[in-house]
């Protein structure tokens, strides 16, 4: 039996070649129609990113699929989003789709949800699957698979979209819209003409629109500084009042205001959150455990309830649907929505900014400006090293005896009396991630990042 390396906590994600190749990809491909069927045949939606390896490795799921007798309805080009909405709408089993997200171009991976578009979790389906492709040991193969396209998806799809939005509040706003190259570009060209279609006052300026599955401005993570200062430069150069960048399979988007400044994914998270608990009072928000201070303080302000789940999207879906909670949100850009079937999207967060923009009369900026000076973070800060368990047993060691609050939900997680940080290993790469924020001293935030890198001993990535 060989080990697959591509299984992670959450997803598939590996090298291509030696972790995931398309002999791989059939045998995952089957193995999760056989789970998700249980014993029957399974109605799978499919879809793929834009990179040049989605196309073949998707085609090997697909007949992995098929030997199982599935009907498999394939979105082709879409985002993950897409699929987790396909699925439900389709009455699907589960959904699968191809995409290494924003890692680099060496890499593809996929991402999976069974009936519901519920996680799959360890527990609910991962492990199965991955025993199942391990031992290829399968059911017969059976005749009477099907694949066809679903183009028909993608006006649904849409319109579920534009429902959690109040077109009536939007005022007139130019937007900078960068689809990175990656998936992003035709599916929010359907949002537009939807958007137009039904008078709303928003013009766009796209940017690097086109899929190229050479990513000719580089893979598309908005999150990295370096790849920042394009998008804010277009924003100012357009003249624009915001700007929205996303990912690979746009399950992020990212916002920067109308002078190009990029507006941390935390404090999104706040003006969500804030949004959400005055449509619905006393509703629950879920936040992850990375920098959660500005987070908690809204919710309560409020009247709003925080819940804090381990960071990534299987468990944040999964806490949304345990607590009933309205809206989740991650400092990384993901957004999740009970009412998008409990998942993450990267389109409905920068229409609500947009809403919330025209409901307030203020621009981004403004929006954020007394919060990011009420509690000011250091953003997500990335190492590499040797020995994670090590590196975080020194730094522990170093801090612990002087917090008054210990949090180990996801990594290590100290807090103090006007600051804390967390520290946690990736889920999804061979990084150790470190988060600081305090309360109104940005000094305090510069100062303890430069302590903690000295005890993690290497420089930042």
């Amino acid at each position: 039996m060989t080990t697959l390396t591509c299984f992670k906590a959450y997803d598939i994600r590996g090298r291509l070649g030696p972790e995931l190749d398309e002999g791989i990809a059939r045998r995952i491909g089957r193995a999760f129609a056989q789970v998700m069927g249980a014993g029957g045949r399974a109605r799978i939606v499919v879809g793929r990113d834009a990179r040049a390896s989605s196309i073949a490795l998707l085609d090997a799921a697909v007949q992995g699929m098929l030997a199982t007798g599935a009907e498999v309805l394939d979105l082709g080009l879409s985002g993950t989003e897409e699929m987790y909405f396909g699925t439900t709408h389709f009455d699907a089993d589960g959904g699968l789709t191809v995409t290494a997200s924003h890692n680099p171009m060496d890499y593809n991976g996929m991402k999976m949800v069974r009936r519901g578009s519920a996680p799959l979790g360890a527990d609910s389906g991962m492990t199965a699957v991955r025993a199942l492709a391990e031992s290829q040991d399968f059911a017969a193969a059976r005749d009477g698979g099907a694949h066809r396209a679903v183009p028909e998806a993608r006006a649904a799809y849409v319109e579920r979209v534009l429902s959690l939005v109040d077109l009536a509040a939007l005022r007139p706003m130019r937007v900078l819209v960068n689809a990175g190259n990656g998936a992003a570009g035709p599916t929010f060209d359907a949002i537009a003409d939807a958007l137009s279609a039904q008078g709303a006052p928003l013009t766009f300026v796209r940017m690097h629109h086109a899929p190229d599955s050479s990513f000719p401005n580089g893979i598309p993570n908005p999150l990295l500084p370096e790849n920042q200062p394009q998008t804010a430069r277009a924003v100012v150069a357009g003249g624009c009042d915001m700007g929205v960048a996303w990912d690979g399979d746009f399950d992020r988007c990212f916002l920067f205001d109308a002078g190009g400044n990029f507006v941390p994914g935390e404090y999104i998270v706040g003006l969500l959150a804030e949004a959400f608990v005055a449509r619905e009072p006393g509703a629950t928000i879920v936040h992850d455990p990375r920098i959660i201070w500005n987070t908690q303080d809204v919710v309560a302000r409020a009247g709003g309830r925080a819940v804090q789940a381990r960071t990534g999207h299987a468990f944040l879906k999964q806490a949304l649907r345990d607590t009933g909670a309205v809206y989740g949100g991650e400092m990384s850009a993901h957004h999740y929505f009970r009412d998008f079937m409990s998942c993450d999207s990267g389109m409905i967060p920068w229409l609500l900014i947009a809403e919330l923009i025209g409901r307030r009369g203020r621009s981004l900026g403004d929006l954020v400006a007394d919060r990011i000076a009420a509690f000011p973070s250091s953003g997500e800060i990335n190492f590499r090293v040797s020995d994670v368990t090590a590196t975080v047993a020194r730094v522990r060691v170093a801090f612990e005896t002087d917090a008054v609050a210990l949090d180990e939900t996801d990594g290590l997680g100290l807090s103090f009396a006007d600051w804390r940080f967390s520290l946690r290993s990736s889920n999804t790469e061979p990084l150790l991630r470190l988060n600081v924020e305090a309360r109104g001293d940005a000094a305090l935030v510069t100062n303890q990042v430069a302590a903690i890198s000295r005890l993690i001993g290497v420089a930042p990535l």
